[in-house]
């Protein structure tokens, strides 16, 4: 059942069951789309998975990921507290979704009960109420007892590849399966998302994903040999769990309990059985390579080299955040450290003070007008810059090609830095931060088209003005152009009315232009008020 071929039914009953409303990955294409247009793509999905099941491969560009950083909780301050959320790419995650579904049929065959989490019919209820039967059954006995909940950190990123590999292979997992698993996790490729644009990619070498189908039911797989440790060690007497009479019929001991990561052990609080314990523990880290040091404790590495650098990283960067915080808030002690007291640039300090209207604020508003009806010509290039500026056309590159745009390097290089003069006669040289996917080396073809017919020379860049003939500035071209966007009409008849004070109409006058400058009225008088 499991290795058997896919189907274009079981195909698309797993496509439909997926959420068309999740974020995409590096495609593009979120699931919506390939539920939307199944009758017309599913002839290339099928030969993909075709190609899956008869070579247990398919094309690594499909296993690219996305990593976005989630913050767990509220004022986040260092990069554990986020959480690595993967996005992936329809296909692949389609390809997952249909493998967990195979895999979800099984599971209960080979996962103790004592695992309550990713199980058809057990759920997190289920663990609360035994742990509390437990702790009833011990305080109605009189019997001291140990409770120890383990925290495995970062159990998930952590897990060895070939340690669950071998599990399910000593479960009877077939080599076709081990095979499509070792595929689907060892090619990913990961690239973390910072301010919405992929930055690099990186390969990873253990760990699963967060937000891939078939991670879950891997992992508890992984923790499986946790259990059965546990077990066996209960039934050699190493250990002893709480013994719990079910009625008239035997009675039951409960030794641990697990959902996911989150573990719970019972043992009679005797010290031969915390040594056992602890031994079991120790051999489940060495083979599955999770809760190891170097850990973190009171914020300090705990178990690093003593001569590795690297793991005071993270202590070094709290420590220059907080001094850059610290400095921040010293600025300008001479002028009592007040923001909107600097002397320098265009913002008004008299009588608006820090929260009255900022004159270059003010003309800024209307930049991108003006950036919209000039045109660069490129001399040397070092004056304009090559992905923002119209100079290669009629739209900046950044609008022709915003996929790129995305990729670039360098997002505010000159066209100067773009060209490289030892390439031949001279050329251009364009960095992106990483490899290029099959679908978009024919956008870089065509920005490379599109440049062809440009090149730097010794003379200065210039700017002209697309209103004039000539190219130069004119205030008559510019005020015409201004007014043809202008079609509002003043509403007049309702502002200057018969039997409505002068004061009244005069203030709406000035509140339809926009110029009622409250603030600056009131620090005027001594009000001080944020904007």
């Amino acid at each position: 059942m499991l290795e058997s071929p896919f189907t274009e039914g079981e195909v698309q009953a797993a496509l439909m069951e997926m959420n068309g409303d999740k974020a995409p990955g590096p495609d593009g294409f979120s699931l919506f789309f390939w539920q939307r247009c199944w009758d017309f793509v599913k002839e290339e999905i099928m030969e993909m998975f075709k190609e899956f099941y008869d070579r247990n491969v398919f094309l690594k560009s499909l296993n690219n990921t996305s990593l976005v950083l989630i913050p767990k909780k509220g004022g986040v301050e260092d990069l554990g507290d986020f959480r690595p959320i993967s996005l992936l790419g329809g296909l692949y995650k389609l390809l997952a979704k249909l493998l967990a579904n195979r895999l979800k049929k099984v599971r209960g065959k080979v996962v103790s009960p004592n695992q309550n989490a990713f199980v058809t019919g057990r759920q997190i209820l289920d663990v609360s109420l035994i742990a509390n039967e437990v702790i009833d059954a011990w305080n109605k006995k009189g019997e001291n007892g140990l409770i120890c909940k383990l925290d495995i950190g970062k159990v998930y990123d952590s897990i060895n590849w070939q340690f669950m590999l071998k599990v399910m292979e000593k479960m009877g997992f077939g080599s076709k399966w081990l095979r499509w698993m070792w595929w689907c996790i060892s090619t990913a490729k990961f690239s973390v998302m910072v301010n919405g644009a992929p930055v690099g990619f990186f390969s990873s070498s253990k760990g699963l994903r967060q937000g891939d189908p078939l991670s879950p039911y891997l992992f508890v797989m992984g923790m499986e040999v946790l259990s059965v440790l546990i077990r066996r060690a209960m039934e050699g007497g190493f250990i002893s769990g709480c013994k719990i009479q079910r009625g008239r019929g035997r009675a039951v001991h409960v030794t641990h309990l697990l959902f996911a990561d989150d573990t719970i052990v019972f043992c009679e609080a005797k010290k031969e059985y915390l040594t056992n314990l602890s031994w079991i523990l120790f051999w489940f880290e060495a083979a599955s390579r999770v809760g190891q040091l170097p850990a973190v404790y009171l914020e300090l590495p705990l178990g690093v080299p003593s001569k590795a650098v690297y793991g005071w990283d993270g202590v070094e960067e709290k420590v220059r955040r907080r001094l850059a915080l610290w400095k921040r808030g010293s600025l300008e002690a001479s002028a009592g450290g007040k923001y909107g007291q600097e002397d320098y640039g265009w913002r008004t300090k008299k009588v608006v003070g820090a929260f009255g209207v900022w004159v270059w604020k003010e003309i800024l508003k209307e930049a991108g007008w003006c950036w919209e009806n000039v045109v660069f010509k490129v001399g040397k290039g070092n004056k304009i810059r090559f992905w923002t500026d119209t100079w290669c056309g009629d739209i900046a590159l950044s609008q022709r090609f915003s996929h790129l745009y995305i990729l670039a390097a360098h997002r505010n290089a000159s066209v100067e830095d773009m060209w490289d003069q030892n390439v031949g006669k001279g050329g251009w040289n364009l960095r992106f931060i990483r490899d290029f996917n099959d679908w978009e080396v024919e956008m870089v073809g065509e920005l490379l088209q599109v440049l062809k017919g440009f090149r730097i020379t010794w003379e200065e860049d210039s700017v002209f003005w697309k209103g004039g003939g000539n190219g130069q500035f004119r205030v008559k071209e510019a005020y015409s152009r201004l007014d043809r966007h202008l079609d509002v009409v003043f509403p007049k008849n309702k502002i200057w009315m018969e039997r409505v004070p002068t004061k009244i109409m005069f203030f709406a006058w000035e509140a339809t232009w926009g110029k009622i400058l409250t603030l600056d009225r009131l620090q005027k008088r001594g009000w001080q008020l944020p904007n």
